[in-house]
């Protein structure tokens, strides 16, 4: 069972270690951020090397996007993609629990060409993103993408350590990976007392890179209790996924979390990092033993990913319904992870 605790802050980890060449500076690294994810399954993240002037650039591209009229916004509305990119307006997303979030958004990933080979075999979430018309919104968001996906591709190889893997067990699974890239914003809202701006939910990935310009997100402790994690400077929040919860079989708590409606603007952030689509993710041998038999079901990572989202937008339940999709066959039901998920005792 994790070792959850009852904490009031986040710990914070410099993971700059990761980048040289001592291997036993890498192994510090990897004990730090098992430790955070044993006990917290969040964090701050310092020593990351992405240059502060790259997000400067992120935050300016998503308030001139956001501040477009709606109709501007909805010629890139996600329901007319493909492949899940694109402006998500206020109301489309709802997360377990039924209640519409105050927000909107803009979804992308990995910009593929129409012609890879993954597109073309059909592979869900995977394809070419949809840009808005703004003049350095493609080069500058994509930018920050290619840099915080390439942090993760360094997280990974921490997070191996930390299972006690060989630094390159990941390296395969994250060749293309339907790695979303979300722009959220939340309005100014001076009514917001009560309201939520994201109910509580884990993240279906094997871990999260935030950045948000506001508080706002609170974190479920291992007593059930929810925890300020405000923005620090120079750092990324990270947390645990799903997928790291049952490759470690409940050692790594999916940490169920929620953003508080608060009356300022803000602007969040989340680098959603998961392995390629059809990655069987099970318990890993050294976490089941007769004292600890599996507790999870072998999943395919983007299957679960894919089925999750279908529950959470209204275009894809549209299309469910129709039976222009299907759920696959494994799909767990929402909310199936995390400490929420125990404490509910649905898991």
């Amino acid at each position: 069972m994790s070792h959850h605790e009852r904490f009031t802050q986040l710990p914070v980890v410099d993971v700059s270690g990761l980048d040289r060449d001592d291997a036993a500076g890498r192994q510090s690294v990897a004990s730090n951020l098992a430790g955070a994810a044993r006990n917290c399954g969040f964090f701050y993240v310092t020593g990351h090397g992405l240059p502060r002037n790259l997000i400067d650039r992120l935050i300016a591209q998503a308030k001139m996007f956001f501040a477009l009229p709606l109709e501007e916004k909805m010629r890139v509305y996600i329901g007319n993609s493909v492949c899940h990119r694109g402006y998500v307006p206020e109301g489309e997303e709802v997360l377990y629990g039924g209640a519409r979030d105050r927000k909107e958004a803009f979804d992308l990933g990995l910009d593929l060409s129409p012609d890879d080979p993954a597109v073309l075999f059909g592979t869900p979430m995977l394809g070419p993103n949809v840009w808005p018309p703004l003049p350095a919104f493609k080069e500058e968001v994509g930018a920050y993408y290619d840099a915080a996906l390439s942090l993760g591709k360094t997280l990974f190889r921490g997070f191996a350590l930390a299972l006690g893997l060989k630094e390159s067990h990941f390296d395969s699974l994250v060749t293309k990976p339907p790695s979303q890239l979300r722009l959220i914003h939340y309005p100014y809202n001076p009514d917001a007392s009560g309201a939520q701006g994201i109910g509580s939910h884990t993240d279906y990935e094997c871990f999260t890179i935030l950045v948000s310009t506001a508080p706002g997100l609170e974190v479920m402790n291992g007593a059930g209790e929810w925890i300020d994690a405000p923005p620090i400077d120079d750092a990324f929040i990270v947390n645990i996924g799903d997928m790291l919860e049952v490759w470690s079989n409940g050692e790594f708590v999916a940490t169920s979390h929620r953003v508080r409606r608060v009356s300022e603007e803000r602007y969040s952030f989340p680098l959603f990092c998961v392995c390629d689509y059809y990655t069987r993710v099970e318990p890993l041998p050294c976490f089941v033993t007769p004292d600890r038999p599996a507790r999870y079901p072998s999943v395919i990572a983007g299957e679960h990913l894919f089925a999750q989202t279908m529950h959470s937008f209204q275009y894809l339940k549209k299309r469910l319904e129709s039976g222009e999709l299907r759920l696959p066959s494994a799909a767990l039901p929402q909310s199936s992870f995390g400490q929420q998920a125990r404490h509910l005792g649905v898991s």
